[in-house]
């Protein structure tokens, strides 16, 4: 999916990152599932030893699936925005946005008046990232997530999303035989990654569950909080050179994504 992009980030925010994690990287990282076992075991115990819950790690393996599309994932953001549009958001998903926006038009209303953001625009995040919930994902997050921490390229990073999405399973915000995506980590139908899930997930149905997997309303709250906790101005352009158009670059980081949600957003409110 395209979240894949949100997570290329600079190194010294990686630095960070690995300091937040507790310093659970003792083991040496790799970039190949040589020494993933001891890395894993090593994880393990530093985990344990800072009272996580470390269950939903078994059975996990070195995932050589997610590093062959971690390597090559740039090939998805080439070429033109209209043919990134093409294959992301064609014709019958401006239709289907149209729709859903008709068919919610009350919860549009209330998420805008609560958060401030249009919706053309979560519509478009929406339909971008996983054709508005068909295509969230069936896969465990657990493994990749581990994988990529223990890889090298961004261990630091990943590292503190494989101890959020503990934290996750261990208090029980989604129980962690539930915790599926694409298969990058990512939670949902808007793709949240862990941490993120963690700072903006709002229980917006009153269910007493921040549920990004089920519930509409929350997935759709969620991503209006995200979008206002970096900036997001209450009824602003999101276009190329207008007020919100800086605030694409926090959700994903690809230069054709950001346009491409801009435009999608453009063409479902026209």
């Amino acid at each position: 999916m395209a979240v894949f992009a949100k997570v290329k980030v600079l190194a010294a925010a990686c630095i960070v990152l690995g300091m937040a994690a507790g310093g659970a990287q003792a083991a040496k990282c790799g970039n190949d599932g040589k020494g993933f076992a001891a890395w894993l075991e090593d994880y393990k115990a530093n985990a344990e030893a800072r009272g996580i819950d470390i269950a939903p790690l078994n059975g996990v393996k070195y995932d050589t699936g997610v590093i062959k599309i971690d390597r090559t994932q740039h090939k998805a953001f080439q070429g033109t925005v209209e043919q990134f549009l093409a294959r992301r958001a064609p014709a019958s998903y401006v239709s289907k946005a149209k729709s859903l926006w008709k068919n919610n038009a009350a919860l549009f209303n209330k998420i805008e008046s609560r958060y401030g953001v249009q919706p053309e625009v979560l519509l478009a995040i929406w339909g971008m990232e996983t054709g508005f919930g068909a295509n969230s994902g069936n896969k465990g997050v657990f493994q990749p997530l581990a994988t990529l921490a223990y890889d090298c390229r961004r261990s630091a990073f990943f590292t503190n999303e494989l101890d959020s999405a503990l934290e996750i399973a261990q208090k029980r915000y989604i129980p962690a035989s539930q915790m599926k995506g694409a298969g990058f980590g990512e939670l949902g139908q808007t793709q949240f990654l862990p941490s993120k899930y963690l700072q903006y997930a709002v229980d917006f149905d009153g269910d007493g569950k921040r549920d990004l997997i089920r519930s509409r309303a929350d997935v759709l709250a969620s991503t209006a909080n995200f979008l206002r906790g970096h900036g997001w101005s209450a009824g602003g352009g999101y276009g190329p050179g207008q007020t919100n158009y800086g605030v694409w670059n926090d959700w994903n980081r690809a230069s054709i994504y950001q346009q491409g949600l801009a435009e999608f957003a453009r063409r479902i409110a026209n």
